[in-house]
């Protein structure tokens, strides 16, 4: 018999020597169960709770760290210019530090909306801190701290904005995400990019409060 053949046995000979002792012996049935489950239950478990632990995930995005997909079939990956849909709609994003590779989901305050525009629709303040054409903001609303999720046409106007669907902010991502329509006391914070044309990469600090008082 050939060494695989020989391993095959040895592999088939335990399952079944195991499978004797569960029908023979009933607690020892019911323990070999619980410690299989149990085993599954943490492997399944411990990479989520470790990645949304790791050191740094609830640190707001900091200069040079990269943005990458915050879902869909390319979650996680690193955002380009390119791959993004000129005027719209917005991609959500996460902030990584490409030193550590830890992505800062720990907090829902640190998702952030990009979207790619044309340069010309910018104002002086909007362009000075995008890259090209894309801008970044907060993805939380600042009026109650609803999520941001909807890209419309505005109120009072033919061009699409971000809009809060809890209560109707409206804020213009080309004149730094101003309030246009709506109850938001302020504008988005807005995440300055870093102006290449490789990974978006964060060039600073959000400018602004992120979130509301009542979010957490």
């Amino acid at each position: 018999m050939c060494k695989s053949d020989q391993a095959t046995t040895s592999i088939t000979r335990t399952d079944t020597e195991l499978a004797t002792a569960m029908c023979q012996d009933p607690t020892r049935r019911a323990l070999i169960l619980t410690a299989l489950a149990t085993g599954a239950c943490l492997a399944s478990s411990s990479p989520s709770i470790a990645e949304e632990d790791l050191p740094g995930s609830n640190e707001r995005p900091q200069k040079g760290d990269v943005l990458v997909f915050a879902e869909g079939d390319r979650a996680g990956e690193v955002i380009k210019p390119q791959d993004l849909q000129a005027g719209g709609p917005p991609v959500r994003a996460w902030p990584k530090d490409p030193k550590t590779s830890v992505v800062r989901k720990g907090s829902r305050l640190n998702e952030v909306l990009v979207v790619k525009l044309e340069p010309t629709e910018l104002d002086e303040e909007t362009r000075s801190r995008a890259a090209g054409g894309v801008v970044a903001y907060s993805a939380i609303c600042v009026h109650t701290g609803c999520p941001i999720t909807a890209w419309v046409k505005a109120a009072g106007g033919d061009k699409d904005v971000f809009k809060c669907v809890c209560h109707n902010s409206e804020y213009d991502p080309r004149q730094s995400a101003q309030v246009i329509f709506g109850p938001a006391p302020r504008r988005l914070p807005a995440l300055p990019l870093a102006p290449d044309d490789g990974p978006l990469t964060v060039a600073a600090t959000f400018i602004g409060k992120v979130g509301a008082q009542q979010a957490r």
